[in-house]
């Protein structure tokens, strides 16, 4: 039987957990929660899962939130708030109870679409599709949606392909050649691998697809078992899988690939390296992840800026900028940049140097600073004069910096160096 693919797609909702702190982010992560996080040069981590909803057809969405969710709130206000109730449209943002009593705290990612069971029952969609807030990838889920409906399963799970060693970070799955799961282990010391391939295991992306009905049966007997957790990867889905009523979906037979992108693209941004790494890469002459194609827009919350402008062309004192992406309101003033991403508003003053340096918006890099490899949190004002990247011992007293050489600086950082 054949399936109208957009027609599922308006039949589902999409449920984003968005309440992870993302502690490997360090400092990043102490005033916003990891989905808002900033990527790109102008977007949030939780754009790309949102978006990816909206342009596989999905108009009806809830949000929960949880750890430091102000950020993240005032972003979907000011950027999500274009659906329509009168279409039966919407996106909920689910903060988790937590001023009542501090057991109303969402206890594990299946009790926090529990405890918005009655929210999810409002819009009646037949079935719900579950997402992480904190992944950067482009997928058309209605491709999953239908997998699901046409194999009759209990639970789709999506999954991508990960080098073995890495899996142990990951839920893992054995799967047979029906794509019917045999095995999930959540961040396992000794991962089972592909049935193809011992170098490779396919590991959760935290994507799952259920008949609304049926997850919501499922989750109420869950909350009234006393050794449950409340967690997907740890009890729903290795139940479902002891029960045989599970299949995997491999991330590239819904990946959406355009323009110059050759790969699925996939990136758990997650710790500090791999953040800067990520965004870094976009500055790319040709980026593994494509964000100019326009025909899978990544929404967002866009401000009102003027363009950027580089000012000043003398020697030494020329602004300019190579392999680099700098977005509106930023100001480049006789300062040489090279491989960087500058968010919003971002300013840099005279002979100062930027190399491999991902700042964040309204930051601001003083006279004569040189920069390599480094993050810079939003608001920051680096001071004139101020070198990082060229002493590994100076800078790890100063600022967080990684085994890969990576320094991340913040305001109260450069407040304790005065």
């Amino acid at each position: 039987m054949e399936y109208d693919r957009f027609r599922l797609a308006q039949q589902t909702m999409a449920y984003v957990l968005a309440g992870g702190r993302g502690s490997r982010l360090k400092e990043m992560t102490d005033i916003r929660a990891k989905p808002a996080v900033y990527f790109g040069g102008k977007t949030r981590i939780i754009d790309f899962a949102l978006s990816n909803a909206v342009n596989s057809g999905i108009r009806r969405i809830g949000v929960a939130t949880q750890y430091k969710a102000h950020s993240l709130i005032r972003h979907l206000q000011r950027g999500w708030s274009f659906f329509r109730a009168e279409r039966n449209e919407g996106l909920d943002i689910l903060p988790a109870s937590q001023q009542l009593n501090e057991e109303n705290w969402y206890k594990g990612t299946a009790d926090a679409v529990t405890q918005n069971i009655s929210i999810i029952k409002g819009y009646e969609p037949k079935y719900i599709l579950i997402l992480a807030g904190d992944h950067i990838y482009k997928q058309d889920y209605s491709y999953m949606i239908e997998q699901h409906v046409e194999s009759g399963a209990k639970v789709t799970v999506g999954c991508i392909e990960v080098p073995r060693e890495e899996a142990k970070g990951f839920g893992v799955m054995a799967v047979d050649e029906n794509d019917k799961i045999l095995e999930f282990v959540e961040k396992p010391a000794d991962p089972p691998t592909m049935p193809n391939d011992p170098t490779r295991s396919l590991a959760s992306m935290g994507i799952y697809v259920f008949e609304t009905d049926f997850l919501c049966e499922l989750l109420e007997a869950d909350a009234r078992d006393p050794n449950s957790s409340h967690d997907f990867g740890k009890d729903i889905i290795p139940g479902l899988v002891a029960s045989g009523d599970a299949v995997a979906h491999p991330f590239g037979r819904s990946c959406v690939m355009s323009g110059l992108e050759r790969k699925p693209y996939w990136r758990d941004v997650g710790t500090l390296d791999a953040y800067w790494q990520a965004n870094i890469d976009m500055t790319d002459f040709e980026p593994e992840l494509d964000i100019y194609a326009t025909d899978w827009p990544i929404w967002t919350y866009s401000e009102l800026t003027a363009p950027a402008k580089f000012i000043h062309n003398e020697e030494g004192r020329r602004g300019q900028a190579v392999s680099s992406m700098v977005s509106g309101g930023c100001i480049i003033s006789g300062s040489s940049l090279y491989r960087c991403l500058l968010f919003t508003g971002v300013k840099t003053h005279s002979y100062s140097q930027m190399e491999g340096v991902v700042a964040l918006p309204y930051s601001e890099v003083g006279r004569r600073a040189h920069i390599k490899n480094a993050i810079i949190d939003r608001g920051v004002k680096i001071p004139p004069g101020l070198v990082v990247g060229e002493d590994p011992e100076l800078d790890a007293k100063r600022f967080r910096r990684t085994e890969n050489g990576i320094c991340l600086i913040t305001r109260k950082m450069i407040e304790e160096l005065e």
